[in-house]
């Protein structure tokens, strides 16, 4: 696969002999309308240097870095890699330039403004122009309601009375995808950066999901599992005959149904390695996530090889995949059809009322616990990032108070209603 080719709209191929690429962005109705480009930009202040945007479209994710000036085009068909542009400007919280690749010039012109429509325009001289639409989204976003967005602020203090009381140090995310409450994200220590143990399994699902609906897998695809593929901890596979062929979707549903970690190692291996996990993850902007090691992998844990992860990079994964901004409608429902499954409930679903459904996925060392995912109320869905770091045991109570702080917030008496 060449990293300077690029998929349009209608299924056209733009190779090298793209000539720009020029992402022309309008702002969301419910955000005041972008300034225009004027001069040749400002000087990098501090207060500009970790500004993030990124935009999704139906082929791809175009990635914007402020703060190491680079950017990042990844499509179904090519990715560029982390572009460094040391002549990037910012000029009225637009960030533009122009990058090279393979001898191919690229021109973007991006708002860091919250969250924004816009397209993508892909253009060639032997190639129609192909017109992307997407959507870009920065880190953090404003409430889309600043009145409903205060609202729930007033949680982000009762979240924190519980980290700074709780025995284990702890990270939190939680956003509003219902609207009740102005699509408010709100964080206590979100860029707090724990082991990251099985939640980075979701990213591994959304990779293979990915390509799946760029038509490069398909989940009936058989994957051949030898007996050396076999890994103890969590997991069903360890308790079959191999070498067996396994089919993607159930690789891929054990994973996160059981958290099972020899299928989340087959599915690493059948991507081609940590690399295109990684890629998923850089091109959304996620700093403090990486996948580094395969699950049970003693020896590279003990070369300090780790994976990470943080609550903020979480929810941005959760709100993107709930938003379909990098996955089909059929490819979201089955990652949260899947995480419904989850058999390890003893940390969300059971800090909250009988029948309440969640999706979720846990994640636990002897010194981690997480819990992640959807609260699916009735007024809509609440996603959450619950990520600590110390005794397990202590994790798992935290990360239930919590949770339970959470749902009493959002299910109390004179809740605001669903609009």
């Amino acid at each position: 696969m060449s990293e300077s080719r690029f998929r349009g709209s209608a299924g056209s191929v733009v190779g090298r002999q793209i000539v720009a690429v020029v992402a022309a962005l309008a702002v969301a109705l419910s955000l005041p309308a972008a300034p225009a480009m004027a001069g040749t930009g400002g000087p990098f202040t501090p207060e500009t240097q970790h500004r993030l945007a990124w935009l999704a479209f139906d082929s791809g994710v175009f990635a914007v870095d402020v703060g190491a000036r680079t950017v990042r085009y990844r499509a179904c068909d090519g990715d560029t890699g982390r572009v460094l542009d040391p002549e990037m400007t910012l000029t009225q919280g637009v960030a533009a330039g122009e990058v090279t690749v393979d001898g191919t010039s690229y021109r973007y012109e991006i708002p860091l403004r919250g969250r924004t429509r816009g397209s993508v325009t892909v253009a060639g001289p032997h190639q129609p122009v192909a017109h992307l639409i997407g959507e870009v989204v920065t880190d953090p976003q404003p409430a889309t309601d600043p009145a409903r967005g205060a609202q729930l602020l007033r949680l982000t203090e009762q979240l924190r009375e519980v980290v700074e009381a709780a025995p284990v140090v702890a990270g939190v995310a939680v956003r509003d995808l219902s609207g009740r409450y102005g699509d408010q994200q709100i964080a206590v220590d979100g860029d707090f950066r724990p082991k990251a143990a099985s939640v980075i399994k979701l990213w591994i699902l959304t990779e293979l999901l990915r390509r799946v609906d760029c038509g490069e897998a398909a989940l009936t695809e058989g994957v051949l599992v030898a007996p050396e593929d076999v890994v103890g901890g969590s997991g069903e596979l360890q308790n079959e005959h191999f070498p067996q062929v396994v089919s993607l979707y159930r690789l891929a549903q054990y994973m996160i149904k059981y958290s099972d970690n020899t299928a989340a190692n087959v599915l690493i291996d059948y991507l081609g390695g940590f690399g295109p996990v990684n890629a998923l993850i850089d091109s959304m902007n996620q700093q403090a996530t990486i996948l580094a090691r395969k699950f049970l992998d003693t020896e590279a844990a003990a070369r300090g090889e780790e994976n990470f992860l943080s609550a903020d990079d979480v929810m941005s994964l959760l709100r993107a995949v709930w938003e379909g901004d990098i996955l089909s409608p059929e490819s979201r429902d089955l990652m949260i059809e899947f995480m419904r499954e989850q058999t390890i409930n003893t940390k969300i679903p059971a800090a909250l009322p009988p029948g309440v459904p969640v999706a979720h996925k846990t994640g636990e060392l002897p010194d981690t616990s997480h819990d992640v995912g959807y609260y699916l109320l009735p007024d809509g869905p609440i996603a959450v990032a619950f990520v600590t770091s110390g005794p397990e045991i202590d994790g798992d109570e935290t990360v239930r108070q919590l949770a339970r702080v959470v749902y009493d917030f959002v299910e109390a008496p004179g809740k605001p209603a669903n609009s």
